[in-house]
């Protein structure tokens, strides 16, 4: 099956404008949306708008999730589009693609920024320098357990819900200490601690290590494939991919589910 990944849109027009003229002409089966899709503001609107009635018009499949810039209070949005067929919603939700499987998790690891919505403990209550604890910050919603459960906890969930090995998995999050997770924080200190340059969810890095599914799609970290000069790492005989650019153009992932290593990616 054709595919297309894309990740880390943040509400800009011309971005999805680019990802429909693409889908357009290539008519793939599905198209996979990392999360960080929503703008700051209007979201309502620009959703129904750019997401909604767009991706309800082509007879492609839409895979989505949030990431940690889209307020889970619109997450209601999502949820009723799904409802309605305008796209698939897989944030801890299976659904089937052909003979394989599909599954979405929108959770990072703590960050330095504010709104906590979609982060987690990653794999304890530990917090890297420079970052902010989940239960500091601010939330659109209501926590919906006791703020300690973490990122290993719910894919050991996860894997329970499909055989990984032939699953796609959608991540917002990439794994840790790979091409997909460097920042340019290489000398900043906190109190006179170096903050860490990788920033990825170990417990997804060992996620795939043991369970080694199909493959797996990462977003949020934006200059990793600047800095590193990778977009794709093999961890194992898995094939990890990212769609995180921090250009002003749209980064797209395309691939075929069964020639996963000859994945392409390009800017529009």
């Amino acid at each position: 099956m054709k595919c297309i990944f894309v990740s880390d849109l943040h509400g800009y027009p011309g971005r999805y404008e680019a990802l429909y003229d693409l889908v357009s002409r290539e008519e793939p089966d599905a198209v996979f949306m990392g999360g960080d899709l929503l703008p700051v503001k209007d979201v309502a609107n620009f959703f129904q708008e750019y997401i909604s009635r767009r991706t309800k018009a082509f007879p492609t499949r839409f895979f989505a999730i949030m990431g940690n810039d889209d307020p889970r209070g619109y997450e209601p949005l999502f949820v009723e589009a799904d409802g309605r067929g305008d796209l698939e919603y897989i944030h801890m939700r299976p659904k089937i693609l052909g003979d394989l499987w599909v599954i979405g998790y929108s959770y990072v690891p703590p960050t330095p920024f504010m709104l906590k919505d979609w982060e987690r403990y990653d794999v304890s209550r530990y917090v890297d320098v420079g970052c902010i604890h989940p239960d500091e910050g601010i939330r659109t919603v209501e926590q919906e357990d006791d703020g300690l459960k973490t990122i290993k906890e719910d894919l050991e969930e996860i894997s329970l819900l499909t055989p990984p090995e032939s699953t796609i998995y959608l991540f917002h999050s990439p794994p840790y200490g790979t091409s997909l997770d460097l920042t340019g924080n290489t000398g900043i200190l906190v109190d006179h601690a170096p903050v860490d340059t990788h920033v990825g969810s170990i417990s997804i890095k060992n996620f795939i290590e043991e369970r080694k599914p199909l493959l797996t799609l990462h977003g949020h970290i934006h200059e990793s494939a600047l800095l590193t000069g990778s977009w794709k790492e093999r961890i194992g005989e898995t094939y990890a991919l990212s769609a995180a650019h921090n250009g002003p153009e749209l980064a797209v992932v395309c691939f075929d589910t069964e020639r996963r290593d000859r994945a392409t990616r390009m800017l529009l």
